[in-house]
């Protein structure tokens, strides 16, 4: 999904998690992370856009918005919770 994907999802109130790359750009942490918070939605940021984008069989991708509870539930076990 790309960032204005992201955002539009989060105005909809579409998203229960968003995984943002910890190398993402100024524009990402400005406009996607600062709306997910307004909204009270958790961040998990643990990986590079890289190592994010390969998971998903992609390039580098610098944030994603996880729709799925269950699916939320599984990222937020791998990465021990480690919700901003």
């Amino acid at each position: 999904m790309g960032s204005e994907r992201v955002r539009a999802a989060l105005k909809r109130n579409d998203l229960v998690l968003l995984v943002v790359a910890n190398d993402r750009s100024e524009r990402v942490k400005n406009k996607v992370e600062r709306l997910a918070r307004a909204l009270s939605v958790p961040i998990i940021s643990s990986a590079s856009a890289a190592e994010i984008g390969g998971a998903v069989g992609r390039g580098p991708i610098q944030v994603i918005g996880i729709r799925d509870r269950k699916l939320a539930a599984g990222i937020r076990a791998a990465t021990n919770g480690d919700v901003r």
